[in-house]
């Protein structure tokens, strides 16, 4: 067992169970699939809020442990080799935790791939996209004059839709049993609602998309997922 102690982030956060997993998050859709995760899989961890501010996710504690000073980042202390593993990324931490666990990445070789297929999709596809929404839709560049950008990102969204819908026609899950594809593209669907976008999106329209939002609201492990770690520090 690694000694998460050692770590320099504990200068900032420090860690009150040294021995299980520690968490650094905010609940963002990034920033909620690891702890859906490691609540689907029955991991013991430990959360501490890490804001979105400068003086969190650019302290030197923070770059520490991630250089690229987003959330979320992990540290376990029961690495697969003995000692201690830190990453970041949360599409690279649904993986490990899915190997770690041996859950929710499929029963073959076949299915993993399927999985890991849609994991990327939502990384390099739905979550840059309907962030880059957000931000034209309803943060700074909705400011702009030049609205182009705004209906590039809507008309994207839309196309990304569509293709969801498409797949999950007569389907409960995106890939096969419920896996960490959907602890992936799930937030973020669930994010449309915070931009105020889901009414230029027609987003009711994509009627196999909304059914599937709402089975995945209401598994227990992510309404509590959904609110760790909390908003403001502890």
């Amino acid at each position: 067992m690694g000694d998460v102690s050692n770590f320099k982030i504990n200068e900032k956060w420090p860690a009150a169970r040294p021995r299980v997993l520690q968490l650094y998050s905010f609940p963002t859709p990034n920033g909620v699939k690891v702890s859906i995760a490691l609540e689907e899989m029955g991991i013991p961890y430990e959360a501490h809020t890490v804001t979105l501010a400068d003086a969190d996710v650019k302290s030197p504690e923070f770059l520490s442990l991630n250089p690229n000073n987003k959330i979320p980042a992990i540290i376990d202390p029961n690495g697969p080799d003995g000692t201690a593993v830190t990453l970041f990324e949360s599409g690279a931490i649904l993986i490990y935790l899915a190997e770690k666990s041996g859950m929710l990445l499929g029963k073959s070789a076949s299915e993993k791939a399927q999985i890991l297929q849609w994991v990327m999709f939502q990384m390099g596809g739905l979550g840059p996209m309907f962030g880059q929404l957000g931000f034209f839709y309803k943060f700074a560049g909705s400011e702009w004059e030049d609205k182009r950008p705004q209906q590039r990102y809507i008309a994207e969204a839309k196309r990304l839709l569509s293709v969801l819908d498409g797949v999950l026609d007569g389907k409960t899950w995106i890939a096969g049993d419920y896996s960490i594809a959907d602890i992936a593209i799930a937030p973020w669907l669930r994010a449309l609602d915070f931009y105020g976008v889901k009414e230029v999106l027609s987003f009711s329209d994509y009627e196999n998309v909304v059914a599937y939002l709402e089975r995945f609201l209401e598994r227990a492990a992510v309404a509590k997922g959904l609110q760790v770690p909390p908003r403001e520090p502890a």
